[in-house]
C-alpha cells in the first residue's frame, strides 16, 4: 500500500510530528528526529491496516499527490 506520511517540525512541542492523512485527524505520532518519526509512522501505519483487515473494515482510499 502507497500510503501518504507527511512530517514536519512542530516548534511548540520541539519535536517531528507525522500524520497519515487517509486515515483522518487523529492518525498521528512523533519522534525526536525525522527518521524516528517516519518509523514510528511505519509502525502505525501497520497497525491501522491490521485492525481494519480483522474487523473486515474496508481500507482509506489513497490520496493523490500533486507533484511540485
Amino acid at each position: 500500500m502507497k500510503y501518504s506520511i507527511l512530517i514536519k517540525w512542530s516548534e511548540e512541542d520541539k519535536t517531528y510530528i507525522a500524520s497519515l492523512p487517509e486515515w483522518g485527524k487523529y492518525a498521528r505520532t512523533h519522534g525526536d528526529n525525522y527518521e524516528e518519526a517516519l518509523e514510528n509512522a511505519k509502525e502505525v501505519l501497520e497497525d491501522l491496516i491490521l485492525a481494519y483487515e480483522e474487523m473486515g473494515k474496508p481500507l482509506p482510499e489513497l490520496q493523490k499527490v500533486e507533484s511540485v
